[in-house]
């Protein structure tokens, strides 16, 4: 055997999308691109903002030596000062710099998040349907990850949360915008989830932090806004990057800010930059911390996604579709007309339309589409989806 059979058996657990991927490239090397209809990856379609490039030139074109040099862990500090500042504005709650630590986009940040503060065998809750990499992230640390149920329209269940915390209880994942669903959980949600927490601290004597993973907070539609875990519960951290709301998903460049109303919150940070460090991440990419401070509020057009957003959703319930609509991110979850989403996903595939089952977010009987395409990909799809649902409807 030339792989361990743990990670064996995670890369079968965990294909789905890497699979939808390879059969794509497949097709498009048969069909042409122009021919197949790729829903499967969430790979921005959006350039990054013209700020973007104007602040890289600035940064390449600047001669100040050591540019590229090794730097403290937990990153510069006028970068985490320019977060911090940001964030500040908000959040309504005072950060400083050494509130912040740079990473290696959103997943390094959680990885260095669960790493400072899981223990061998604690439990990490997660919340269905989710990020296909969360238990993975939680086994790479020793922790145990423990499947939660949203609600039928993927708010916070607070009943089961409460059901689900135990001794052994560690920390609860939250992502907000949710991937694959879309859903932006609300103040009331967040506030409440907060109270379930505070009080679980007193009835368990143990501290359940609350990891907030954010990377899609700035798309959000219909004058939404994502709520601040800040002020909702102390014991909270939130992880993020700039891949989406930058289109920089390729550059992997994040951070963790902590709650500076955590009581030990300086250990937690010093715990942070140690194990940025120990997981061979050494610091986020300096180039990309150099030209954030430029670029604090700077966001794609969300516009544009909403538009996809309501063009996709409008043609596919027309057809009969089932869904709830996304409130932020560029993914819509739907109901697959069957219960078995495997199988209509392949009956997707025979229209050349390539979505990933629900199975693979821990939420069987759905399939997500990610609409961060061309148009020519939304409106070319549609003959293809509704002769797939009818297929079924008969």
């Amino acid at each position: 055997m030339s792989v361990s059979e743990k990670i064996r058996e995670y890369m079968e657990r965990a294909s789905w999308i890497r699979k939808m991927f390879e059969q794509g490239l497949e097709l498009k090397g048969k069909l042409g691109a122009d021919k197949v209809f790729d829903f499967s990856l969430g790979n921005p379609n959006l350039e990054p903002p013209e700020q973007v490039r104007q602040a890289m030139i600035a940064v390449i074109e600047d001669r100040q030596p050591g540019k590229h040099a090794y730097m403290p862990n937990a990153g510069l500090k006028e970068t985490r000062e320019a977060v911090a500042n940001f964030l500040t504005k908000e959040h309504g709650i005072k950060l400083s710099w050494e509130h912040i630590v740079m990473t290696c986009g959103a997943g390094g940040g959680l990885n260095v998040a669960l790493k400072t503060i899981v223990d061998e065998k604690d439990e990490v809750i997660i919340l269905a349907p989710y990020f296909v990499e969360y238990f993975f992230y939680v086994d790479n640390h020793n922790g145990i990850g423990k499947l939660v149920n949203t609600n039928e329209d993927f708010s916070l269940n607070l009943e089961a949360i409460k059901v689900g915390i135990n001794q052994k209880t560690k920390a609860i994942i939250i992502n907000s915008p949710n991937n694959p669903s879309g859903r932006v959980h609300d103040e009331k949600s967040i506030n409440s989830l907060g109270k379930v927490l505070l009080k679980m601290k007193e009835e368990f004597g143990r501290t359940v932090y609350l990891l907030s993973d954010e990377p899609y907070s700035k798309l959000v539609y219909d004058g939404l806004k994502v709520p601040s875990v800040f002020k909702a519960y102390p014991y909270s951290l939130l992880i993020t990057s700039y891949s989406k709301d930058l289109s920089l998903p390729g550059e992997r460049i994040g951070f963790v800010a902590v709650n500076p109303e955590l009581e030990n919150w300086r250990q937690v940070v010093d715990g942070l930059t140690f194990c940025n460090r120990i997981l061979g991440f050494v610091n986020a990419p300096a180039l990309m911390q150099r030209i954030l401070p430029r670029l604090q509020g700077v966001k794609v057009n969300v516009l544009e996604y909403q538009r996809k957003r309501d063009l996709l959703c409008a043609g596919l319930a027309k057809s009969g579709y089932s869904f709830t609509k996304p409130e932020g991110a560029f993914y819509l979850f739907l109901k697959s007309p069957i219960p078995d989403d495997v199988l209509f996903v392949k009956s997707l595939l025979q229209e050349n339309i390539l979505a990933v089952p629900g199975t693979g977010f821990g939420t069987p009987g759905f399939f997500r589409l990610a609409y961060c395409v061309e148009d020519r990909i939304i409106e070319g799809a549609m003959e293809g989806f509704e002769r797939a649902i009818r297929k079924y409807s008969r």
